[in-house]
C-alpha cells in the first residue's frame, strides 16, 4: 500500500492505541461514532462547548463576519450549517437595527477534513458571502485549482476575488483571473466600497497558476485605476490569506497598504487576513486596521466600526439597544497617537469593536439574540447539515479506528516529550514502515512537522480524524543502501537549508492549542453531566484552555474566556530509526535505507548532493508500493 490521506495519523493510531475500545462509545470499532451530549450540536460525533462568551457584541455602521473545522475539539463544534444559521440570523439582526454587515471570508478551503473538494464545495457555497478570497491551498494541485476555477469561482461571481492570482485556461492557453481582480459595491446602507483579494507572494502553487507578487501588482494599471476609482470610495475593503501582522515575513499587506495609502491618504482601509493560524488585530494607522480570525473553524471574527463618512449612508450610526465600538485606532502599546504610529491626513472619527467568537453554537446562540433551542436552527442551515452528517456517513468518515486515551499536541508540550503528536508518530513510524524483504535493513524515515496539521485529540478516533491530523496524501519513498555517513546528516541538512518543502505547509500554530476535556472523552458518563442542570448551562469555576489573545487593542478580544496554553517550538523536520542496533550505533560505511515523504524528495536529494554524495532522482522508489490513497 502507499499511506494516503491522513496515514501518518492512522500509522500513530495503529500504534500508539490498539487496545484501548473500552469505553461505551468506543467499544464497538465496526459501529459508526455516535457521541450523546447534553448541549446541541448539530454532527453527532462534535463536543459541546461548556463555557459562554463574556458579554453581547457592539454594533456600528458597519459590521463584519470574518472567517478565515473541526468537531473533535470541545470549543469548536459547530458545524457549517450552524454557521448558515448564525449568518442568516446576524444578516437579518443587521436589518432590524439599520446597519450594515458583510460577510468575508479568506481561508484555503482545499483541506482540513475528510469531506474534501467536489463534495465540501457545494456545502462551503451555502454562506452568503459579500466578498471572498482564494486560498494557497487551492492551488497546489492542478486539478484544484481548476475545480476552484470553473466551480466554486463561478458561484461567487463579482464577489471572489484574486486580484494576484491567475490560471492558465487549459482551452485558450492564456492566463485568466480565477476571480475578479477587484469589486466596487454600494452596501445596503449606501456604503461605496473598493475591495481587492491579495493572496501572500505563495511560491508551492502547479504550473496551472501564477501568482503575481504584491510589488508588482500594486504597480500594475488596473490596480492603480481602481484605487482611483472615478466613483466615490468611502472605504476601501482589503482581504486575502495573508497575516495581517506586517513584520510577519511572509505578509504583503503593508505593500498594499502602502500603494494605496500614496494615492489615498485620507480614506479609510480595512484589511482581513489569515494563513499564520493566529487570532490578531493589529492597527495600522488611526483609519485602517486589520484583524485575522484564527485558523480553520475555530473562530469567527467580528469587527464592528462607526464614523466612516460618507454623504451616501442612509442607516444609523448608533443602533439603539446594543453597545456601540468605542476603540479609537490607536494601539494600546503606544497609548496615544504618536510618531511611531502613521496617522492618515485629516482627523479620524472612526471608531472600532473586534473579538474573535469561539465557533461553536453555545457562541452562535448567544449572540442570534431571541434565537434560541430550535428558533436558531434555519432550515437552510439544518439542510447544510443534514448534508454534511450523510456525506460523511457515505464517506464512511465516521468509521471508528480507536479512542485515544489522552491528547497528543503539536505544540502544547515540549517536542518529543510524552505529549507531543511528534513522539507518537516518531514510535509509529518505527514500528510501522517496514517491508518485508528489506525488515532487516536499518532505516531511517524523515517527515516534516508541517505534515501534521492538528493535535490528535482525547476521545474516539474516527476516518475523518485521520483527515484533520494530516490530510495530504503524500507515500514513502526511500533510496537504498545510503552510507550511514550521508544518511545521519539528512535531517539536520533539510533543517538548516532553505528548501520549498521546509515552508510550503509549514503553518505557524501561533497561541492556540487544543482544548483539554476534565474527563476522558470515552467515559460512560456524559461529558457534560456535572455542568448542566435542568437544561441551562452552568458556568464553572475552572475554564477550558483556549486562545488567550494579545493584540494591538489589548487582551479583551476573545469572545470566551480560556485559561492559557502553554507554547513550545518544534523544528520542521523529524526521522525515526528502525531495525538499528541495540545501542542504536552504525558505523559510517553502513548502509541504510533512506526513506522519506514523497513531498520533500527533492530536497533529500539536494541535501544528498551538497554532502557530496552523487544521488539523483532516478534512485528514489516507492519503499511501499505506490497506491494512492489506499489505507489498510
Amino acid at each position: 500500500m502507499r499511506l494516503g490521506n491522513g496515514s501518518l495519523a492512522l500509522i500513530a493510531l495503529a500504534f500508539g492505541f490498539p487496545g484501548t475500545l473500552a469505553c461505551e462509545s468506543c467499544e464497538h470499532p465496526e459501529r459508526d461514532v455516535v457521541l450523546t451530549r447534553n448541549v446541541r450540536r448539530s454532527q453527532p460525533d462534535a463536543q459541546a462547548a461548556v463555557d459562554k462568551p463574556r458579554g453581547p457584541l457592539s454594533w456600528g455602521q458597519l459590521n463584519f463576519l470574518h472567517t478565515t473545522g473541526h468537531i473533535r475539539e470541545q470549543n469548536y463544534g459547530a458545524d457549517w450549517g450552524d454557521f448558515v444559521s448564525f449568518v442568516k440570523h446576524m444578516r437579518q439582526k443587521a436589518h432590524d437595527l439599520d446597519v450594515d454587515f458583510d460577510a468575508t471570508g479568506v481561508s484555503s478551503y482545499a483541506n482540513g477534513a475528510g469531506v474534501n473538494g467536489q463534495l465540501s464545495n457545494p456545502i462551503f457555497e451555502n454562506i452568503d458571502y459579500d466578498v471572498l478570497a482564494i486560498g494557497n491551498h487551492e492551488l497546489y494541485v492542478s486539478t484544484i485549482a481548476y475545480e476552484t476555477f470553473n466551480q466554486f469561482a463561478k458561484v461567487y461571481g463579482d464577489r471572489y476575488l484574486t486580484s494576484n492570482v491567475q490560471i492558465r485556461n487549459p482551452s485558450t492557453g492564456m492566463l485568466e483571473y480565477i476571480g475578479k481582480q477587484y469589486r466596487y459595491f454600494t452596501t445596503p446602507k449606501g456604503l461605496r466600497i473598493m475591495a481587492f483579494g491579495v493572496l501572500f507572494d505563495f511560491t508551492g502553487n502547479s504550473n496551472a497558476s501564477v501568482v503575481t507578487k504584491a510589488a508588482t501588482m500594486v504597480t500594475q494599471p488596473w490596480f492603480l485605476s481602481a484605487v482611483n476609482y472615478t466613483e466615490p470610495i468611502d472605504l476601501f475593503l482589503v482581504i486575502g490569506h495573508n497575516p495581517v501582522r506586517q513584520t510577519q515575513s511572509s505578509s504583503t499587506l503593508k505593500t498594499v497598504f502602502d500603494a494605496i495609502r500614496a494615492i489615498r491618504p485620507d480614506t479609510p482601509v480595512q484589511f482581513f487576513g489569515g494563513h499564520t493560524h493566529i487570532r490578531d488585530f493589529a492597527v495600522y494607522d488611526d483609519k485602517s486596521t486589520a484583524l485575522e480570525s484564527g485558523r480553520y473553524c475555530e473562530t469567527v471574527g467580528w469587527l464592528s466600526l462607526t464614523g466612516v463618512k460618507s454623504n451616501n449612508y442612509k442607516g444609523t450610526l448608533h443602533p439603539k439597544g446594543v453597545p456601540h465600538p468605542s476603540q479609537k485606532a490607536i494601539s494600546v502599546a503606544t497609548k496615544t497617537a504618536s510618531s511611531s504610529l502613521a496617522s492618515a491626513t485629516g482627523n479620524s472619527s472612526i471608531t472600532y469593536f473586534r473579538r474573535y467568537l469561539d465557533w461553536n453554537t453555545l457562541t452562535f446562540e448567544y449572540h442570534a439574540v431571541g434565537s434560541q433551542g430550535k428558533a436558531f436552527n434555519t432550515s437552510k442551515g439544518v439542510s447544510v447539515s443534514q448534508n454534511i452528517t450523510a456525506t460523511r456517513k457515505n464517506l464512511n468518515l465516521t468509521s471508528l479506528y480507536g479512542c485515544a486515551p489522552q491528547t497528543w499536541c503539536i505544540n502544547c508540550a515540549p517536542f518529543m516529550s510524552n505529549a507531543s503528536v511528534f513522539s507518537l508518530t516518531t514510535a509509529a513510524l518505527a514500528a510501522t514502515i517496514i517491508t518485508e524483504e528489506r525488515a532487516s535493513t536499518p532505516r531511517i524515515i524523515i517527515a516534516n512537522t508541517g505534515h501534521i496539521r492538528f493535535d490528535l485529540a482525547q476521545g474516539p478516533f474516527d476516518y475523518d480524524s485521520s483527515f484533520i491530523v494530516s490530510p495530504f496524501t503524500d507515500g514513502f519513498q526511500y533510496i537504498p543502501d545510503v552510507p550511514w555517513a550521508f544518511a545521519r546528516q539528512v535531517t539536520d541538512g533539510l533543517e538548516s537549508g532553505n528548501f520549498p518543502s521546509k515552508k510550503k505547509r509549514f503553518l505557524t500554530a501561533g497561541s492556540f492549542g487544543f482544548s483539554q476535556l476534565y474527563r476522558p472523552a470515552c467515559d460512560k458518563r456524559p461529558l457534560l453531566e456535572a455542568f448542566v442542570r435542568r437544561g441551562r448551562i452552568v458556568r464553572r469555576q475552572t475554564v477550558t484552555p483556549g486562545y488567550t489573545t494579545s493584540d494591538d487593542f489589548g487582551t479583551d478580544g476573545d469572545d470566551t474566556i480560556h485559561s492559557e496554553i502553554p507554547i513550545y517550538d518544534y523544528p520542521d523536520f523529524f526521522q525515526a530509526n528502525g531495525s538499528f542496533p541495540i545501542d542504536g550505533r552504525l558505523s559510517d560505511e553502513a548502509k541504510v535505507d533512506l526513506i522519506f515523504l514523497d513531498y520533500v524528495a527533492g530536497s533529500v536529494i539536494s541535501v544528498l548532493r551538497s554532502l557530496g554524495a552523487n544521488y539523483t532522482s532516478a534512485d528514489v522508489s516507492y519503499y511501499l508500493p505506490s497506491v494512492s490513497g489506499s489505507i489498510s
